[in-house]
């Protein structure tokens, strides 16, 4: 930071602009549909608008905020805009509108029921992500994160059947269990014997404020941060991932790729940045220890996805693996581990929501959603199919696609650690990538369609309105490669 915050009011616009596209979409309700769904693109370009309005005047050093409200003495309820927070906001508002135009495609196109609750709680959601990406403070940060949880529940048991009840249920639990018994306990010790004194839990002071405690102290909390914000997905806490797939393809887009794990992951990376800070980790005796768990969980993550036949649980897990290498970034405690880490956030929210988006639209037009029925298919769901293939070049982390980028800058933070064994598990992690990514897109393209669909020929996409947004962010993958620049400025690469 190069001046004092100041204040402006754009950051709170950008939190309440799905709230206001809430009335909207609540008075539209059923009746008025085409309304309801011009209320939430239109929130989505707003909110995106008002978002990357702020990059400039981060790019040149100085730091946004907004005072909500005083909860305790020293401890606000607060909004504020810096580089790795910019990155997250600007990630999650512009594929809330490409995920807005596709849920349009996708629900219209499988007749959904509770279309209007859809709509109105991914909106809450969207609110609840801006929050955690503004967050000044840990408190703010724990508010907001809570709020995700509780919004996207619905979201999760939207088909309200026993499969998708029983999906919920395992979501809701792990992610209140631990937020209860781990984060919620490491937030009140800080607060207590941290701010209760003369140190703040403010993002913006100086890092190294745990170096208070004891060094085991330190490790311990470092423990419960990491795995109490259970969103990261780190194993061995990441079963409700998987099981959450029940819930329609744009809400898994949204776990995947806008919000939810996404903001575990921001959540981990800020403790990790700002609470912790590089010189602390690096002193810290068992550091090295959340390196070997996010590397396992990297590894063991990938190896689950080469077995899983159904296309969502596949990329599931594929999730749990790339969110590890942003947990990876941030234990490294290096410069480029830590922008590396950040960079990955966007990098991986591009390719994903390419990846899901192109599951839907393959659902919608034909049903399938196993990986062993897609034979032939991308003869008649090219545009689909094609998008799929560049969105796991991008994952895989292939130049010249925004997932070789981020990548690079985990290898470099390796490199900084002397950590080769590290850059090693990257290399195996790219080489599994391929083994269960690459498949879908060859069985697809060039095995022979079942005998009893031989006779169909001609394309058979998705609706225009989920065939379009994938399209975008397949392009997108490329965007992010060759215009790259200021997103590692802003992750001070």
């Amino acid at each position: 930071m190069d001046s004092p915050p100041i204040a402006d009011v754009r950051p709170l616009i950008a939190l309440l602009t799905p709230m206001v596209a809430l009335l909207g979409i609540a008075w539209a309700g059923e009746k008025r549909k085409n309304l309801r769904e011009i209320f939430t693109l239109a929130a989505g370009v707003v909110q995106s608008v008002v978002v990357l309005s702020m990059i400039p005047k981060v790019l040149e050093g100085q730091v946004l905020e907004f005072h909500i409200w005083q909860i305790f003495t020293n401890v606000p309820l607060l909004l504020r805009v810096d580089g790795f927070g910019i990155i997250f906001a600007s990630v999650a508002s512009v594929l809330w509108i490409a995920t807005s135009l596709y849920s349009v495609g996708y629900m219209r196109g499988l007749h959904e029921h509770a279309q209007t609750r859809f709509y109105s709680f991914f909106a809450i959601s969207l609110c609840a992500t801006m929050g955690v990406a503004f967050s000044a403070n840990l408190l703010t940060i724990y508010f907001f994160y809570e709020m995700l949880s509780v919004s996207t529940f619905p979201l999760v048991t939207h088909m309200q059947d026993k499969e998708a009840r029983k999906g919920g249920r395992t979501y809701l639990s792990y992610l209140l269990f631990t937020s209860l018994c781990l984060l919620l306990p490491a937030l009140s010790w800080c607060y207590v014997w941290l701010d209760g004194g003369t140190v703040t839990m403010d993002f913006l002071a100086d890092t190294g404020k745990v170096s208070f405690f004891s060094e085991s102290t330190q490790l311990v909390l470092l423990l419960l941060f990491t795995f109490g914000f259970a969103k990261a997905g780190l194993m061995p806490l990441h079963s409700w991932l998987p099981n959450a797939m029940v819930a329609p393809t744009p809400v898994s887009a949204l776990l995947h790729a806008v919000a939810v794990v996404k903001v575990g992951v921001f959540c981990v990376l800020r403790v990790y940045h700002d609470i912790y800070g590089i010189d602390v980790l690096q002193a810290l005796d068992w550091e090295q220890l959340m390196v070997w768990i996010a590397c396992a969980t990297i590894l063991v993550s990938s190896l689950i996805a080469l077995s899983q036949d159904n296309l969502k649980r596949r990329l599931a897990f594929s999730t749990i693996g790339q969110l590890g290498y942003v947990v990876l970034g941030a234990t490294l405690a290096t410069k480029q581990g830590m922008g590396g880490a950040v960079v990955h956030i966007a990098m991986h929210a591009c390719g994903k929501i390419t990846l899901f988006f192109c599951a839907g639209a393959i659902f919608v037009a034909s049903g399938k959603k196993y990986v062993s029925q897609l034979r032939g298919l991308g003869r008649r769901m090219p545009f689909t199919m094609g998008a799929f293939l560049i969105g796991s070049l991008s994952v895989i982390g292939l130049p010249p696609l925004g997932g070789f980028i981020s990548k690079w800058y985990l290898a470099l933070g390796a490199l900084d650690r002397d950590y080769v064994w590290v850059v090693a598990v990257l290399l195996v992690s790219s080489l599994l990538n391929v083994f269960y990514l690459l498949p879908v897109a060859v069985t697809a393209f060039f095995r022979n369609e079942d005998k009893n669909e031989e006779g169909e020929g001609g394309l058979k996409e998705a609706p225009w309105q989920c065939v379009v947004p994938l399209s975008l962010t397949a392009v997108g993958c490329f965007f992010l490669f060759f215009f790259s620049d200021s997103l590692l400025k802003l992750a001070g690469l």
